[in-house]
């Protein structure tokens, strides 16, 4: 049985087992659910230390998907302006072991080149085996903060909130889903 110290390490993102989503509220519809489809990130984990641990992720805004195309050009302009930012950044600042599985992390997330601290994302260890490691997670940010917002209209008819969600899975060694 692997333990949390077992899992000591660097790790790659394993792109092909991981989803980065998103849910945000509409009025004229329930939600709107979507996820990022190009992202590279690394892991380092301290099982003696979990608060020397690390996490660090890149997103391209352009890889945004709703499932409308309409929308999707919509958010990856006026809302991401994805031409001239084109990658959206985490890059933990602590991490803090709630007990059990359970960990909180924090950190520092870029969108349109603006970064502010995101707090309380809270994420549960999922699978352990070494080589590979998996959690899951979210956290809601209000996107105003970053400036994630096309006009007026816009700001009323969508929530400012928004869901992140996320299952991740990370892996040791020189192969990442059979990719050298």
């Amino acid at each position: 049985m692997t333990t949390f110290s077992d899992l000591t390490g660097d790790y790659r993102l394993d792109v092909a087992r991981t989803t980065l989503g998103f849910v945000a509220r509409h009025t004229m519809s329930s939600r709107v659910t979507g996820h990022f489809g190009e992202f590279e990130g690394s892991v380092r984990l301290d099982g003696g230390e979990p608060s020397r641990s690390s996490v660090r992720f890149t997103v391209q805004a352009a890889s945004i998907d709703t499932g409308n195309a309409r929308r999707d050009d919509q958010l990856r302009g006026a809302f991401l302006d994805a031409a001239s930012h084109p990658a959206i950044t985490f890059a933990s600042t602590g991490i803090r072991h709630l007990g059990g599985t359970r960990f909180e992390v924090a950190g520092g997330l870029t969108v349109r080149g603006v970064t502010n601290p995101v707090r309380g994302i809270v994420v549960e260890l999922v699978h352990t085996g070494v080589p590979r490691v998996a959690f899951a997670g979210s956290v809601t940010i209000d996107r105003h903060q970053w400036g994630v917002n096309q006009n007026f209209a816009t700001r009323l008819m969508v929530s400012s909130k928004v869901t992140l969600r996320f299952t991740v899975e990370v892996a040791t060694g020189r192969s990442v889903s059979g990719r050298p």
